[in-house]
């Protein structure tokens, strides 16, 4: 299966219509592009929930102003788009739990590609955004 990104169209009505977003391994280090992106997100309106069992979740929440959760599965509220900071070989678990928590876009930053991952989250509804960083889209598309 070849991939291709939605139409520039699409990745703008994306990201210009704030919404909640789980930014899926959200890192609490201030060099990292994880948390960087939360931050544009969440100064372009978004609601930024992070995601990250391995972290100081006081730290990411002093930063972000959200709960750090260990899962989508543990997040209280309706998610409308998941962004994806792990390994591509990870993609697969996070497709599962993003459709069972009912997100509509799977968003997976620049190298994190998985073909199989993508073919499951649109056979499920979602729109799927791979190796594409926000930063760069809004620079390019706003």
């Amino acid at each position: 299966m070849e991939f291709i990104n939605p139409p520039d169209a699409e990745i703008r009505a994306i990201l210009a219509r704030p919404a909640t977003v789980a930014v899926v391994g959200c890192s609490d280090n201030p060099a990292c592009d994880s948390l960087q992106i939360a931050k544009l997100l969440k100064r372009r309106g978004f609601k930024v929930i992070p995601v990250n069992p391995q972290i100081d979740a006081d730290a990411l929440q002093s930063a972000l102003g959200e709960k750090c959760y260990p899962d989508l599965a543990s997040i209280p509220e309706a998610i409308e788009m998941v962004d994806v900071f792990r390994r591509s070989e990870f993609v697969p678990e996070v497709v599962e739990a993003a459709i069972a928590k009912g997100a509509r876009v799977l968003w997976c930053q620049l190298g994190v590609v998985n073909l199989d991952a993508a073919r499951r989250a649109d056979q499920a509804g979602m729109t799927v955004v791979m190796d594409r960083c926000p930063a760069i889209e809004y620079a390019r598309l706003f």
